[in-house]
């Protein structure tokens, strides 16, 4: 699309300033807490701002053990790892840990939630979404164990901060003697039936990215109610020593631990975890307010059963209003039409006025790198329906049409109520 010379973006200028996806809200206390840190000289993975943050969010999200870990990604991978000795006990302890052994996993996700279970040897077999929330669909998990019933663990995540089905999710894995590892990185603050979430898996974690609702510009936190669990994930993380007065190690370690520099940053931004929710909170209500009368709904959520943190505002366009469009491995192509638009066209007009949004997560079973693995759907294998998808039966593969009509648009705490309303005329000139 030549923007320039399109008349339909007549007298919009481009943001001076970048408006972000979702970039870093900060307040002051970050610095203070990590120059504290430095005045101390407690710079590396010990010290007061560790401690204080596993003690916040242990109270916070209620849970009785929280470890405070370089990544979400980390976290993820420890998580697996405890929770495949717990299943399948040391004999692989220094190998890979679930060796062979399937992982029912949420489908549409970033790559972080999945990739341990390729760390341990696993194989992740993909769970389809349901429409609902955007998570995973607990009548495909349902189905899956009937389909490998040997399998017994499972990684659901909650998608941009909405919950998931989390309450019914848990119930399937009890019935089947799985353990679930709550993938909350997203949901920061967000609640399910009164409960936050994290507080519904046997093993959970948070993110504190960049990106995130609150941020250490980067780390991440496992939560259990283990205490034998949470020494271990601290063990782990330090590259495994083993009490003796050299290093001696006796099974496998990692360099995990959070720094008390970044940890500084995640105990100044804490105390801002409402005021953040709330921002977005905002910002998701003046998009669908905005953009009523186009032919897009916003991502949805459970009213009556959760509350969201809305990290990130979507949209999904309505099936009969999308425009031809194409997309390879790396690049996509639309023709416009009157009246229609797809994400394609409105990301590559948002990008041309400085602004930035992103497609929706693509679904691991149509990563090349997972393209060989297990997929189901509440309707059984959904790589046997290949044909009813390509004659119009869209809900078969649910995650699959969500990335073809939908997209993430500018969330970020700081934007403007003006730079919004441009980023929403933006979004009705793409349909015109």
């Amino acid at each position: 699309m030549d923007i320039q010379s399109d008349i339909r973006f007549k007298g919009i200028e481009a943001c001076k300033n970048k408006v972000w996806l979702s970039s870093p809200t900060m307040h002051g206390e970050e610095l203070q807490y990590m120059k504290e840190a430095y005045e101390t000289n407690w710079m590396s993975t010990v010290g007061e701002n560790i401690n204080e943050i596993e003690r916040m969010a242990s109270s916070y999200i209620g849970i009785p053990y929280a470890v405070a870990l370089s990544s979400g990604t980390a976290a993820l991978h420890l998580a697996v790892r405890l929770a495949a000795e717990r299943l399948y006990g040391r004999q692989a302890a220094n190998t890979g840990m679930l060796a062979g052994r399937r992982v029912f996993c949420s489908d549409m996700t970033f790559g972080a939630t999945v990739n341990p279970v390729a760390y341990e040897g696993g194989e992740a077999v993909f769970i389809d979404t349901e429409q609902d929330t955007w998570n995973m669909d607990p009548q495909g998990l349902e189905r899956a164990f009937r389909q490998y019933p040997d399998t017994r663990l499972v990684i659901a995540a909650h998608l941009y901060g909405t919950p998931g089905k989390i309450e019914e999710i848990r119930a399937v894995c009890d019935t089947h003697k799985a353990l679930l590892i709550e993938d909350a990185a997203e949901s920061l603050g967000a609640s399910y039936k009164g409960r936050q979430t994290g507080t519904f898996g046997d093993y959970s974690i948070i993110s504190f990215n960049g990106n995130k609702i609150i941020t250490g510009s980067s780390g991440g936190m496992l939560l259990t109610r283990d205490e034998p669990s949470a020494r271990k994930a601290r063990k782990w993380s330090t590259q495994s020593r083993e009490a003796a007065p050299w290093y001696q190690h006796e099974e496998l370690g990692y360099n995990y631990r959070m720094s008390n520099v970044v940890a500084g940053v995640v105990r100044g931004q804490w105390g801002h975890l409402k005021e953040h929710i709330q921002r977005k909170r905002e910002i998701y209500e003046r998009y669908r307010e905005g953009l009523k009368g186009l032919p897009v709904t916003m991502n949805p959520f459970d009213g009556e059963n959760s509350t969201p943190n809305f990290w990130l505002s979507c949209m999904l366009i309505d099936c009969d209003a999308m425009c031809e469009c194409v997309r390879s491995e790396e690049s996509a192509l639309y023709v416009h039409k009157p009246g229609k638009s797809c994400p394609d066209e409105i990301l590559e007009a948002l990008s041309h006025f400085n602004m930035e949004g992103r497609p929706v997560w693509k679904p691991m079973h149509m990563q090349p790198v997972y393209r060989n693995h297990g997929f189901v759907t509440r309707d059984g294998d959904g790589r046997a329906r290949t044909d009813a998808y390509q004659k119009g039966e869209r809900a078969w593969d649910v995650g699959k049409d969500i990335f073809s009509r939908g997209l993430c648009l500018p969330s970020d705490g700081k934007m403007t109520a003006g730079e919004q309303e441009k980023v929403i005329e933006i979004v009705k000139r793409c349909f015109r």
